[in-house]
C-alpha cells in the first residue's frame, strides 16, 4: 500500500488487525510503526522477524523517503529531520494515536530524531541496536576484536571516506561480522538504494547526536543492544539509556549477539518486545 505524505508517495505494508475479538467485544491491539535499518535498504530486513508480533500486536513496516518502494525524493531531503517529520506525518494520515515506533539500527536514529522533535506523540518506543551518536574509535575497536586489523581498516576506509569500491569491500569483509549467532530465518533479498547510504554516511552519520535532546522523551522506551554489535556497540545503546529521563527507559542485553539481535535470537526478542507492548 501507499499514502501520501509530505510530498511523497511512502510504501507500507501492515500485518495483524487492529482489533481482536474477545467474547462479543472487539478490542484494540497496539500499533507497531516499524523503521528498518539502513538507510537505502527496505523493511525485507525487519519483516521476517517483526511479523511474528501480529500475535500481540498490529505491525505496520514502513519504507522511509528514499528506501525501498517508496519514493526516492532527493538528496536534500535524506536526512534524519525530514525522515522524523516524515513519521509524524505519516502516523497522523493514518490517524494512529500513541503507536509504538521500533527503530532498528539506522532506524533507531530515526525514532529518536522523532521522539526528540514530537515528545507528546509516541505511546512507546523500542530502539534496537542503535545508539545516540556514532563512535568511530569505539567501532573500530569492535571490528578489530571481531574481524581483526583487515576489518578495522575496511571499516575505518569506508566510514571516513566511502566510495562504491568501499561499500563493496564492507559488505563483503565487515557484514558478516554483524551476527554472532547462526541466523535461521534468512531475509529476503532488500531493495537497495546505494545512493542513499552513500550520502547519509558521508555527512549525518558523524554529526548527529541526541544525547541531550533524549531527556524531552515522555513515553516508555525499550532499548535492545547486541554485546558484539561492531557497528554501534552497546556502549551507545548504555548512553542512550542513561540519557533518557530515570524511569523511562529500559536496557535488555543480549550477552551473545550481535548487530542483527533480532534475527540472532528472535524469540527472546520477541518475547521481550510484547512483554513490553502488554
Amino acid at each position: 500500500m501507499r499514502i501520501r505524505v509530505n510530498g511523497v508517495s511512502l510504501f507500507f505494508e501492515v500485518e495483524g488487525t487492529k482489533l481482536v475479538q474477545q467474547g462479543s467485544d472487539l478490542l484494540p491491539r497496539p500499533t507497531v510503526v516499524a523503521l528498518h535499518g539502513g538507510p537505502g535498504v527496505d523493511h525485507a530486513t525487519n519483516r521476517p522477524h517483526l511479523s511474528l508480533l501480529g500475535n500481540v500486536a498490529q505491525v505496520i513496516h514502513l519504507d522511509q523517503r528514499g528506501n525501498g518502494r517508496s519514493d526516492p525524493s532527493t538528496p536534500d531531503c535524506w536526512n534524519l529531520e525530514t525522515w522524523a517529520d516524515d513519521v509524524r506525518a505519516f502516523c497522523d494520515a493514518l490517524e494512529l494515536e500513541a503507536p509504538v515506533v521500533l527503530g532498528t539500527s539506522f532506524g533507531g536514529f530515526v525514532a529518536q530524531a522523532y521522539a526528540t522533535r514530537y515528545p507528546a506523540h509516541p505511546g512507546k518506543l523500542i530502539l534496537c541496536s542503535t545508539s545516540p551518536r556514532f563512535d568511530l574509535g569505539r567501532s573500530l575497536a569492535m571490528f578489530q576484536r571481531l574481524g581483526g586489523t583487515t576489518a578495522m581498516e575496511t571499516a575505518r576506509e569506508f566510514f571516513t571516506d566511502i566510495t562504491p569500491e568501499r561499500l563493496q569491500r564492507y559488505i563483503e569483509i565487515c557484514l558478516p561480522l554483524y551476527n554472532r549467532l547462526q541466523i535461521r530465518t534468512p531475509c529476503p533479498a532488500p531493495i537497495e538504494r546505494r545512493e542513499v547510504a552513500q550520502h547519509f554516511i558521508r555527512g549525518e552519520w558523524h554529526t548527529f547526536d541526541f544525547t541531550h535532546a533524549l531527556a524531552r522523551i515522555r513515553c516508555p522506551t525499550l532499548v535492545l543492544a547486541g554485546a558484539h554489535d561492531p557497528v554501534l556497540p552497546i556502549e551507545g545503546a548504555q548512553e542512550l539509556v542513561a540519557a533518557i529521563q530515570p524511569g523511562l527507559a529500559t536496557l535488555e542485553r543480549f550477552e551473545d549477539c550481535g548487530h542483527n539481535l533480532l534475527a540472532e535470537q528472535p524469540e527472546r526478542a520477541l518475547a521481550t518486545i510484547a512483554a513490553f507492548l502488554r
